[in-house]
Order: structure tokens, then C-alpha cells, then sequence
């Protein structure tokens, strides 16, 4: 099982083909591969990241599942949940 993290897409990196985009994070904005995609992703595609990687171009409501559920995971747990 893998941590995919949902970012958008905000351009491509020049010079490299459209194999590296930049994706915004949650406000933080990094470059990712898009090689394991069959089309290098257009800015504002929603996309899943693992590792660095592009692995799946999804829509937003995909993305805003996933966010609500890292969120979940990091919060910390309740007194009673611990018992």
C-alpha cells in the first residue's frame, strides 16, 4: 500500500518536455515526474503524488477525499479512543 498525496498542477518546468511539472501542495509548490503518466498533466489537473511521482491524474472531488482523510490521520488520538 502506498500514500498518495493530492496536489495541483501549476505549470510545466522549463525545458524538460513536460517531464517534470510543478504541483501545489497544500501551499507548498515542488516539482514532480510525470513520467509514469501516458500524457504529462495541463495546469490545474489534480494529480496523486507518491515519492516524487506523478502516478494518477484524478478530479477534484477525488483530491478533496483524499485530503480529508490525511487529515484524519493526522490528528491526534482522544483519551478514551486509547484505553
Amino acid at each position: 500500500m502506498c500514500l498518495g498525496i493530492p496536489g495541483r498542477v501549476v505549470g510545466p518546468v522549463a525545458g524538460t518536455e513536460g517531464f517534470l511539472v510543478l504541483v501545489d501542495v497544500q501551499g507548498a509548490v515542488r516539482q514532480v515526474n510525470t513520467g509514469m503518466l501516458d500524457e504529462p498533466p495541463a495546469p490545474g489537473d489534480w494529480v496523486l503524488l507518491h515519492l516524487g511521482f506523478a502516478v494518477e491524474v484524478i478530479d477534484e472531488i477525488a483530491a478533496e477525499r483524499a485530503l480529508s482523510g490525511l487529515e484524519l490521520m493526522g490528528r491526534p488520538r482522544d483519551a478514551e479512543d486509547i484505553a
